[in-house]
């Protein structure tokens, strides 16, 4: 059976999902697939217990596409982003420095949501788009991407074929479409895993995401709603990968004593509040955004260790930018001028901010006591140059 569409995107992930919201929400005729059907309930087998900040940015895309309204309800604002150095002697917080959205804003640096609710939210609002298709369960078979100058032909795994005038890899670090475009992609190994979990606590988090390090990476808080009566933050866990496995397979109790004692007992003792899921970490940047009638967006195109939100936000920035040179030559979707413009707005920047939370991610891992100390004292000289200060969190929400 042969199909046709404006847009085909390969990958069902919130990015992707993302981007069939606000090309449909454009009028453009979308089809999406994944292979994988999402799961939409928090304790479900396989849920994905990672959360995803959408930094300020964002929620004039998400609004423009009709998803803000079904997420606002559920997100968590971020306030102050809190940097905790408890690399000392002992594992107590010595250097603790917030960087408070209020000055440089009248709005939060963002807003936190769980990752399987924000697939069951955008699938609603998906839903509701007619010229909107979205396959799950249905991926690209094997060697199933044929391009040509003027438009593309996508073989799915049911078997049915699609031809479109682009095609959207949403697909992921190994990207089934980046690889069948002969895209090279660059890829660092750091040796960690991260855990990613809920966790509840007594003390109120007050809209702080607090990200404390000491060695084998960040140890990150961020605010989620609160559950069964309690305050409530999504924890991501970074550490070398043999004491991540060693964590997750830890008794409650254990584990417990072992979040509580990482976090410097910034929130008082943390309790499990859902399954623990482990997840690799790696950096990964293709060597170029577009192919013939192909474009990388995402994980397909760059993958960071998750500090400082700026994983799926740089995504937002790809799907901007492509939006924006839609809008202005509509006529030119998919051709070579187009992905050209996009590659060469969005490459450059990439690389920065994909070095940049490499050099961030390697300092988190220090251990030598000299090289904390030199960290703890490199963040108290940041934050006191207030210039400097403004500057760095201008930077993080991409608005310089």
């Amino acid at each position: 059976m042969s199909e046709s569409c404006d847009i085909f995107i390969s990958g069902g992930g919130i990015a992707g999902l993302t981007a069939a919201a606000t090309f449909g929400a454009m009028g453009l005729n979308v089809i999406c697939v994944d292979p994988t059907p999402p799961i939409v309930e928090r304790d479900t087998k396989g849920a994905d217990l990672r959360t995803t900040a959408f930094l300020q940015p964002a929620k004039s895309l998400l609004s423009e596409c009709g998803l803000w309204e079904r997420l606002d309800a559920h997100a968590a604002p971020l306030q102050i982003m809190r940097i905790v150095d408890a690399g000392g002697a002992l594992p107590t917080p010595r250097v603790v420095r917030d960087f408070n959205a209020s000055d440089i804003s009248d709005q939060p640096f963002g807003w936190n949501l769980p990752n399987w609710l924000l697939r069951r939210e955008m699938m609603a609002r998906l839903a509701e788009l007619p010229n909107v298709d979205l396959r799950m369960g249905t991926g690209v078979a094997p060697r199933g991407l044929f391009t040509r100058m003027d438009s593309a032909r996508v073989t799915l795994t049911d078997g049915a074929q699609i031809a479109a005038k682009l095609v959207l890899a949403c697909d992921g670090r190994n990207s089934p479409v980046r690889e069948a475009a002969g895209i090279p992609v660059s890829t660092t190994r750091y040796g960690q895993k991260a855990l990613a979990l809920a966790v509840t606590h007594d003390a109120p988090h007050d809209n702080v995401s607090t990200e404390v390090h000491r060695n084998g990476g960040p140890f990150t808080l961020v605010p989620l709603p609160d559950y069964q009566g309690k305050p409530s933050s999504a924890l991501v866990w970074m550490e070398r990968g043999p004491k991540a496995q060693e964590l997750l397979n830890l008794p409650v109790a254990a584990f417990e004593a072992a979040m509580t004692d990482r976090s410097g007992g910034v929130y008082g003792p943390l309790k499990l509040a859902s399954n623990r899921t482990i997840w690799p970490i790696i950096s990964q940047s293709a060597a170029r955004l577009n192919g013939e009638r192909v474009a990388l967006m995402a994980e397909a195109a760059h993958v960071v260790p998750p500090i400082g939100a700026q994983g799926l936000n740089m995504s937002l920035g790809d799907l901007t930018t492509l939006r924006d040179l839609i809008q202005t030559r509509p006529e030119g979707l998919g051709d070579t001028a187009m992905l050209s413009a996009y590659h060469k707005a969005r490459h450059r920047e990439i690389m920065i901010r994909v070095r940049g939370i490499d050099l961030l991610n390697r300092t988190s891992m220090l251990e030598p006591r000299p090289l904390r100390d030199l960290r703890a004292a490199g963040l108290s000289a940041l934050y006191s140059l207030p210039p400097v200060r403004r500057t760095l969190m201008q930077m993080g929400l991409g608005v310089r």
